[in-house]
């Protein structure tokens, strides 16, 4: 594959990644290229996305690179996220508020394993309403976000503490038992 092509599939694969980005290994990895092309198209890639044309920058942490915002975009999607009344979260944004609040603290990765689908912009979402928070890292590799509730998430559902939330149901695992005993 040549630069021309490598470029895009890079741009789509970090997104794809969303806030767990990628290392140069997984990059070189996935596009088979070699580490020094892969950097290359990664620093070139950081450079053009520093243009004021892009609400969006190119950055390493840790060894992992990944997309974010850009700081002048932030009081926008303050307003964006802050003009959505509590009363209109999706179905998708409740059942990722409810698996947080119960898992606290969790990773995002945790979270899509339980719902089996992608949260990242409902992890975004959440974070922009100040239901939920980054309260630390795993040592996992990448060093992965873990969230947890906030007390704006408290007063919202006027809850003193996380005792006074529902017990979950009990799912009896006795399908496993009997298939065994067949």
């Amino acid at each position: 594959m040549n630069k021309m092509e490598l470029k895009p599939v890079i741009e789509g694969l970090l997104f794809l990644s969303g806030d767990e980005g990628l290392t140069i290994e997984q990059l070189k990895e996935s596009c088979e290229c070699s580490e020094n092309e892969a950097q290359l198209l990664l620093d070139e890639m950081m450079k053009d996305y520093l243009e004021d044309q892009h609400g969006i920058e190119l950055v390493c942490f840790g060894g992992c690179y990944k997309f974010i915002s850009k700081e002048k975009i932030h009081p926008y999607a303050e307003k964006l996220f802050s003009s959505t009344k509590m009363g209109t979260l999706s179905q998708a944004a409740m059942e990722t508020l409810a698996i947080i609040a119960y898992k606290q603290p969790i990773t995002r990765v945790e979270i899509e394993e339980i719902r089996g689908v992608s949260c990242d912009m409902m992890i975004r979402k959440l974070l922009a309403r100040s239901l939920i928070k980054e309260c630390g890292r795993t040592d996992a590799p990448g060093r992965p976000f873990l969230y947890e509730v906030t007390e704006e998430f408290m007063d919202a559902f006027k809850l003193k503490s996380l005792n006074e939330l529902p017990d979950l149901p009990v799912i009896e695992q006795n399908m496993d038992e009997e298939l065994f005993n067949e």
